[in-house]
């Protein structure tokens, strides 16, 4: 694997139910994200995108073949492991958000450090707000925003606790157009930052503003 290789995957399958039920959804031979990418990984509906980035992003465990992270296999590793690399090293940000809806804005961008102890991320956090250009509108909770302002504030909690990867699925999918791309704009200040971001999508736009575009079908990369 070349030394900036970020993650990869090998082999990578994900089975669903058993015996004669069973169903494979996702047949991955051979996939390298390298550090600084700025990715799109589309198709249709139904495709994958959503397995794959589960996959990558240790929410799921595949069914057959590694996740490798900076050299080193992860996917076989216990669940407490698991859940420090998801808050450490994996930013997710989310087609429908995800915030809850009954604490504010800056809460809502702290929760990855609530089991670290907040209170030392309140700074970072008011900052990144300020940075999604929502400074103002901290204490908003997130029926109080629209849904542009609340996939900024998902962008912010994603950034808390300073990732290695963002892994992006169908982030434009419920916003119009402009405000759509406001966010994209907002993920490629980020790649040109330093970030590496892969984004799920089935909207062409999206993915013609990426570096690179990896085409998804029936579960296989093609």
């Amino acid at each position: 694997m070349e030394p900036d290789v970020l993650i990869s995957g090998k082999n990578l399958t994900r089975v669903y139910g058993k015996n004669k039920l069973a169903v494979k959804v996702l047949d991955v031979k051979s996939l390298e994200i390298r550090r600084g990418e700025f990715i799109a990984l589309t198709g249709p509906s139904g495709c994958g995108k959503t397995t794959l980035l589960n996959l990558l992003g240790v929410l799921d465990r595949p069914s057959g073949g590694d996740i490798i992270f900076e050299g080193k296999k992860i996917s076989e590793r216990d669940e407490a492991f698991l859940c420090r690399f998801r808050r450490q090293r994996i930013g997710f940000i989310f087609q429908a958000y995800h915030l809850i809806p009954t604490i504010s804005a800056l809460k809502n961008v702290m929760v990855p450090a609530f089991p670290l102890g907040s209170g030392r991320y309140k700074r970072r956090a008011m900052e990144l707000i300020r940075q999604v250009g929502l400074a103002g509108k901290e204490g908003r909770r997130p029926d109080d925003l629209s849904g542009g302002e609340q996939q900024r504030v998902a962008i912010a909690r994603a950034l808390l606790l300073d990732p290695d990867l963002i892994l992006a699925d169908e982030p434009t999918g419920n916003l119009d157009s402009a405000t759509g791309a406001e966010i994209m704009d907002l993920l490629k200040t980020l790649n040109q930052k330093g970030k590496t971001v892969l984004v799920a999508t089935h909207d062409q736009r999206v993915a013609e503003g990426c570096g690179r575009n990896i085409r998804m079908m029936d579960g296989q990369i093609i």
